[in-house]
């Protein structure tokens, strides 16, 4: 059987490293890899691939920035020939980014299979691209792997549960796996942080709270303004927006970094007081490493993170000091998110239905 990833994007990266290590574990398996080139900036993307140890992408589209229409447009563009070489039994497309997207209706049209991973996620918000990539991705794909069971509830929802396979979330098996790899091995964090003392963790780079001058003005005061020390791992998206509307990104409490790799970041959180994002694969990696969240959106597509205040929506920037500052959770996390061995479910679905 033969399954080509359509991957472009740190997340996906994260997920494509545990389906690329099962797939090597099933003899009959042949796992093609596709880099859209979506996230071209080493630090975004070479980088993942080597910390993670996985293989080299069989093609690199290399499409760069743009707008969401022109990058869609130029994968499109590029997968076609790929689809027409390969003919994969599968096409196995990850999450919501505009990569996935472009890798679903390239196949589609070519009357190939497309297995969704990471399905049924919803955050209800009709701004974000990635809710319309992912609810497109569904109504097209044949295969939805679904990672809990509140995404099988808005699958079925949506008249998608024939479709639909629970497997767990296969960046659980690779955030666990990375945590106790890493456990011991020195903190790498910005320059001015004390990292035997209390510190945050921080990512921001979703278009709601950059693209607007004033709200990314009020984002950025707000981090400055916490007691703890800030380690802000600054997205190349952040950091051009910041730089074209005049605001300095470091100061107060805020101490800035390039993004780190993969295990760095997991050491990071899991040793941090305190996490601050609009990521939706960090909310779920800080859960799983048991580091309070404050999250900067109005919503969550990961609402079993909200139980027992682990995870914290903050809509008004004003209010992250507060956030941040509070209390530790006392209560348990319960596994929603698997047991670690999604990946392996996830390559016996597609083999069962090649």
């Amino acid at each position: 059987m033969k399954i080509l990833s359509v991957v472009g994007a740190r997340p996906q990266f994260v997920k494509l490293a545990a389906i690329a290590d099962a797939a090597a574990q099933r003899d009959d398996v042949e796992h093609i890899i596709v880099h859209t080139g979506q996230h071209y900036d080493a630090a975004m993307s070479d980088v993942f691939f080597a910390d993670l140890r996985i293989p080299a992408p069989d093609v690199n589209l290399a499409v760069g920035s743009g707008s969401h229409g022109r990058q869609t447009g130029a994968m499109l563009a590029g997968m076609d020939e790929v689809l027409e070489e390969h003919r994969p039994d599968w096409t196995l497309v990850y999450g919501d980014t505009n990569s996935t997207l472009a890798g679903t209706l390239a196949a589609v049209k070519m009357h190939l299979k497309v297995a969704h991973l990471e399905a049924g996620l919803r955050s209800f918000n009709r701004r974000m691209p990635e809710e319309h990539n992912r609810v497109l991705t569904d109504h097209a794909a044949d295969l939805l792997l679904a990672p809990t069971e509140v995404a099988r509830e808005h699958l079925a929802a949506e008249g998608l549960a024939a479709r639909t396979v629970v497997t767990g979330d296969v960046m659980t098996d690779v955030c666990l796996r990375v945590a106790s790899a890493v456990e011991g091995e020195p903190l790498r964090l910005p320059e001015g942080i004390d990292p035997a003392g209390d510190y945050a963790v921080a990512t921001i780079h979703r278009a709601d709270n950059t693209d607007d001058p004033a709200r990314l003005r009020a984002v950025v005061e707000a981090l400055q303004a916490l007691e703890t020390p800030l380690a802000l791992f600054a997205h190349p998206r952040l950091v051009a927006k910041a730089e074209a509307a005049g605001i300095a990104l470091a100061g107060g409490a805020v101490h800035v970094g390039a993004p780190v790799a993969y295990p760095d970041l997991v050491n990071a959180v899991q040793h941090a007081a305190a996490v601050v994002t609009d990521s939706g694969g960090l909310q779920k990696e800080a859960y799983l490493l048991g580091t309070p969240c404050s999250t900067v959106r109005t919503e969550t597509e990961w609402v079993e993170t909200l139980e027992d205040d682990w995870n914290r929506l903050v809509v008004d920037p004003a209010e992250l000091p507060a956030a941040v500052s509070r209390p530790r959770p006392t209560t348990a996390r319960p596994p929603h998110y698997g047991d670690g061995t999604a990946a392996l479910r996830s390559i016996d679905a597609l083999r069962e239905r090649a």
